[in-house]
């Protein structure tokens, strides 16, 4: 048989041994290599997604390949049914995440427990007693060793494959001071007891004999393993949207067979099962309603913010609500065919899709690190050409590798990372990663999600219409006891609006809930009906004209709003409007986000004609309205596709899968932990005025990073020729060193001054 497109086959593979974002590069680029291979690798959450022809390669060859290149690869393993327990969800849990980082914490212990009495001697000379070097070397080797491994084992594996990151850099620099250092003291004079190392400014040529660089080692070790260690712990929570989304299913559904009701686990289910969901109950899976009546509250699958009515031969969706009545349930899709699962698969797509954001300070270092080798091997050369001197020469050649060594570098994007990440979070605002920062720079349209986002996410009374002779208090106390009984939420929003208005609430003397109509009951001895005008013409009564004016106004397409008549003892009486109310601070929000250049766009499951009442009201021109999750992911892609970066605000489970997608995910800090997992910055404070300090914040960070970058590789590049020259006095070297770091520290620490507007 002939092979065509469609013998294409996709594997997942799990990557380990990635230390940046160029080694994803570089496996990428291997596999890329193969024939009939696509492949794109993706370092945040350490996965290859590759798709090849099953005819000429197989995954044993994929897997080779990356194992080549000097990195680990494997099948992730079979992810488990879900079963009712939800620690054995298929992602990571906190424990794994735990025991993943366990290593490198313990790594950045030990270092920073050793290389701050290292540092502090070599620096102030009070502290150097007799023997003071010795005691230097015992503490400074368990951190160039045991805490440095991973730097030196990524530098062996660049080297095997030709390739130079900051891993090598570290290793060079680090090896090269402390294998000087034991040169020094072993084979020349700083050994000898009473020797210091005074703390002066002077240039000289030096043969290097009396001379230790342990702090050195040392102190770059620990500064950069704190950066990698508070990197990881972000990079491990990348699977976990994936795993937010899974766990708002339910993990129990009581079955009914044979006529019994009987409680199994949900990844039990089969298609064509009935179960039972009661009121306040997850629905377990995809299906169909076969008995009962209720309300469905839809919201973080679908956007929509009014709970939908099912009844008889209706659809209802896995991890919906059931807010109303009993239900008895057809499974027709479970497992991967449902739509929580396939939203699930899309998250996940959507985040495996994004390019991998490449490091500054790794771009830097892909020209950097093989210039100063080769720099090193010349001075080394020319000095020993010139007839200097093996010691002078290799002291020459150290001292380049030295002053090269990336101690600024390295602190440039953490320290930025954590004043800024700080100061973010004491305005509301969580910041993933430096990835992120770098997107913010260039987004220029921002979509939003409008239930939870721009509105308050939750149905409010807003008026009360009243008949002539009817009071407004007396309707709020009638209407609102009756409706205090029920558990819709259109019923919760009149009850807590009344309680709002005119205080303590009577208690029904009766009550009944009429399915997808409203509720009835007496209060007060009044005989009350709250629901749809069919509620009341069941009993023969119509609204009066002022209120079937009200009504239709109301309900209008330019409102878009829910309208629920009230009536007691044989007359309508009035009529309340519901709406999911727009927060009072989204207008503003609006204002600022266009003065950051950003293009709002309101994107909405909900019906077109309440968004474009939002719209209007919030100052934002373009609406897209009536979309299912997937179209949302569309639409971020569209927009893209257009050329434009893009920005999303959203909070729902339903936004989960666009937030990954968007070039930009905003989630707020209020909504659905899937949103929370699936942004780049989380909202605490639910304000959608947050999105615009936000953005500013990041710019700010991330310009903060760019000046760190730029000062600390300026004052390795100034020092550099001194080193070449065989000038570079070692306490010059060293406060060369302690000046670009506490540079590039009190640089970051300007961001603690950053204020929100207003």
């Amino acid at each position: 048989m002939t092979a065509t497109v469609t013998d294409t086959a996709e594997v997942e593979l799990a990557i380990g041994g990635m230390t940046c974002a160029s080694c994803a590069a570089r496996i990428e680029k291997k596999l890329n290599r193969m024939d009939g291979v696509e492949a794109t690798v993706n370092y945040a959450t350490e996965k290859a997604r590759v798709s090849y022809r099953g005819e000429d390669v197989s995954v044993a060859d994929l897997i080779a390949t990356v194992e080549a290149t000097g990195y680990t690869a494997a099948p992730p393993a079979p992810a488990p049914a879900r079963t009712s327990t939800p620690d054995e969800s298929a992602t990571n849990t906190p424990d794994d995440e735990v025991n993943a980082l366990r290593p490198l914490r313990q790594r950045l212990i030990t270092a920073v427990a050793l290389a701050l009495p290292v540092i502090a001697m070599a620096m102030v000379p009070a502290l150097q007693i007799e023997y003071w070097q010795w005691l230097s070397l015992t503490l400074a080797a368990p951190v160039v060793t045991y805490a440095a491994w991973p730097f030196h084992r990524a530098a062996w594996n660049n080297a095997r494959h030709g390739a130079a990151t900051m891993d090598t850099l570290i290793s060079v620099g680090t090896s090269a001071a402390f294998l000087w250092s034991l040169w020094a003291l072993f084979f020349g004079t700083a050994g000898m007891p009473g020797m210091t190392h005074p703390f002066e400014f002077t240039i000289a040529r030096s043969d290097g004999a009396g001379n230790i660089y342990l702090e050195a080692a040392a102190g770059v070790t620990a500064f950069i393993l704190a950066g990698r260690y508070f990197e990881a712990r972000s990079k491990r929570k990348a699977g976990a949207a994936l795993k937010a989304l899974l766990e708002l299913g339910a993990r129990e559904v009581t079955v009914l067979r044979d006529g019994r009701e009987q409680l199994i686990a949900a990844a039990d289910l089969q298609v064509g099962d009935r179960f039972l969901v009661r009121p306040g109950e997850k629905i377990a899976t995809d299906g169909t309603v076969v008995e009962g009546s209720s309300a469905v509250d839809a919201s973080m699958l679908t956007g929509e913010s009014v709970p939908v009515e099912a009844g008889v031969g209706d659809s209802v969706t896995g991890a919906t609500l059931n807010v109303g009545g009993r239900l008895v349930v057809e499974a027709t899709r479970i497992g991967a065919d449902t739509q929580l699962a396939r939203m699930a698969k899309l998250v996940e797509e959507a985040q495996n899709g994004k390019a991998a954001a490449q490091r500054l300070a790794d771009k830097i270092s892909a020209v950097f690190v093989p210039l100063v080798i080769a720099l090193a091997l010349a001075t080394f050369g020319f000095w020993l050409g010139s007839g200097s001197g093996l010691t002078a020469a290799f002291t020459a050649a150290v001292a380049v590798l030295i002053i090269a060594c990336p101690c600024a570098l390295g602190l440039a994007t953490p320290t930025a990372l954590m004043v800024g990440t700080g100061r973010g979070a004491q305005l509301g605002i969580l910041i993933k990663g430096p990835e992120v920062l770098e997107t913010t720079r260039k987004v220029d349209t921002i979509v939003l999600d409008k239930t939870g986002t721009v509105t308050t996410g939750r149905m409010t009374l807003l008026k009360v219409h009243t008949a002539e002779t009817t009071d407004e208090a007396e309707v709020l106390c009638l209407a609102g006891a009756l409706e205090h009984s029920s558990e819709h939420p259109i019923a919760q929003a009149v009850a807590t609006g009344a309680a709002e208005r005119v205080g303590t609430l009577p208690t029904p003397e009766d009550f009944a809930n009429i399915p997808g109509l409203g509720v009835q009951g007496i209060v007060d001895g009044h005989a009350v009906l709250v629901g749809r005008e069919k509620l009341l013409a069941e009993w023969a009564m119509a609204l009066p004209v002022e209120l079937e004016r009200a009504k239709a106004e109301a309900e209008a397409e330019a409102a878009g709003r829910t309208v629920i008549a009230v009536a007691w003892d044989g007359e309508a009486r009035a009529v309340l409007e519901v709406a999911d109310a727009v927060k009072e601070t989204s207008p503003e929000a609006i204002r600022r986000l266009r003065a950051l250049g950003l293009t709002p766009i309101l994107l909405t499951g909900d019906n077109k004609a309440v968004a474009e009442s939002v719209a209007a009201e919030v100052g934002i021109d373009e609406v897209i309205a009536e979309v299912m999750p997937q179209d949302k992911v569309d639409v971020v892609k569209k927009l893209q596709a257009e050329g434009r970066s893009v920005a999303m605000v959203g909070d729902g489970v339903n936004d989960a899968a666009a937030l990954a997608q968007a070039d930009l995910g905003l989630a707020m800090g209020t909504g659905t932990d899937a949103a929370i997992e699936a942004g780049d910055l989380t909202l605490v404070r639910g304000d959608l005025r947050a999105a615009a300090d936000a953005i500013r914040l990041s710019r700010k960070t991330l310009g903060t990073i760019r000046s760190n970058l730029f000062w600390a590789f300026s004052y390795n590049v100034a020092a550099l020729p001194l080193a070449a020259a065989g000038l570079l006095n070692p306490m010059i070297a060293g406060a060369a060193m302690a000046f670009s770091s506490v540079f590039v520290v009190g640089n970051s620490l300007r961001l603690r001054s950053f204020r929100a507007v207003g």
